[in-house]
């Protein structure tokens, strides 16, 4: 690979990050960060995730993933339940109140991508999809 290629997947990396808002300090116009908004949704899609299941999925420093847990806690948006397989495990879960929240955080990101590409043709979508798959598939190819 040569510094153009760097250079060129460095600028673009950059270019959607400021598309998406991914250098605001919060997320979607929401009092969370991007890494509290992805525990949210990985508890979201998968209850029961233990913090330890968390940090391989995030790839997330242990410390900071604690702190944003007890953030959590004490906003009760999640609950700590006991493992019925494991009694020295916690798994993790959102209450009602984190479901809830993740739920408007869900619709605004959706939201967000609707109208960076409503003026887009259905045929441009298309292709962009196409290509995004594209490049997941070439990205993890690899790794």
């Amino acid at each position: 690979m040569d510094q153009s290629q760097v250079e060129e997947i460095r600028s673009f990396n950059r270019f959607y990050t400021k598309i998406i808002g991914l250098l605001d300090k919060h997320i979607l116009n929401s009092n969370y960060s991007l890494p509290e908004v992805r525990v949210l949704f990985e508890l979201n899609h998968s209850p029961g995730l233990t913090a330890s299941d968390l940090i391989t999925i995030l790839d997330i420093d242990k410390g900071y993933l604690s702190r944003i847990l007890k953030k959590f806690e004490k906003q009760q948006l999640i609950r700590r339940h006991v493992s019925a397989s494991d009694r020295r495990a916690t798994n993790l879960s959102l209450s009602e109140l984190g479901q809830r929240e993740f739920n408007k955080l869900d619709n605004a990101s959706s939201s967000q991508i609707r109208n960076i590409f409503d003026k887009h043709t259905n045929e441009e979508v298309v292709t962009l999809v196409n290509k995004m798959k594209e490049i997941r598939s070439l990205i993890t190819k690899k790794m």
